[in-house]
């Protein structure tokens, strides 16, 4: 795969992950198809399909408190007109003083659609924390 369609991967998938931190809804329904499928630990593993289903923890409106969120190890592959990137997601967050991480062991596709990368479906699920 050539390393500008790996950037675009990590850049698009860093996008999301930005919009997600900071609760962008109109961010978020931008780079998703309205049919997006989902298996992640809020389903409890269950497959979920549409936009509805994540537009609940848009409420809150993102995190709350300082955090950094981390791409590690990404590793991309490319068939047609879809882009599969898979990485371990590390989020760092401080509150009152307090730090802690979690990692999350993610999978998204993407699907070029019209020049744009368009987020199909996503697996993710929990590495632990401390």
């Amino acid at each position: 795969m050539s390393s500008s369609i790996e950037t675009e991967l990590i850049d698009v998938t860093n996008e999301l992950l930005e919009a997600i931190a900071a609760g962008n809804w109109d961010k978020y329904q931008e780079l998703c198809d309205p049919s997006i499928t989902a298996i992640e630990a809020e389903s409890y593993g269950l497959p979920v399909r549409g936009l509805d289903f994540h537009r609940f923890y848009f409420g809150p409106g993102g995190s709350r408190g300082k955090h950094q969120t981390t791409i590690s190890s990404p590793m991309c592959h490319l068939a047609g007109d879809v882009g599969v990137i898979a990485y371990v997601r590390l989020v760092q967050r401080e509150s009152e003083g307090n730090f802690k991480s979690v990692a999350m062991a993610e999978t998204r596709v993407w699907r070029k659609m019209d020049g744009k990368w368009k987020h199909i479906h996503f697996h993710r699920s929990p590495m632990g924390s401390h």
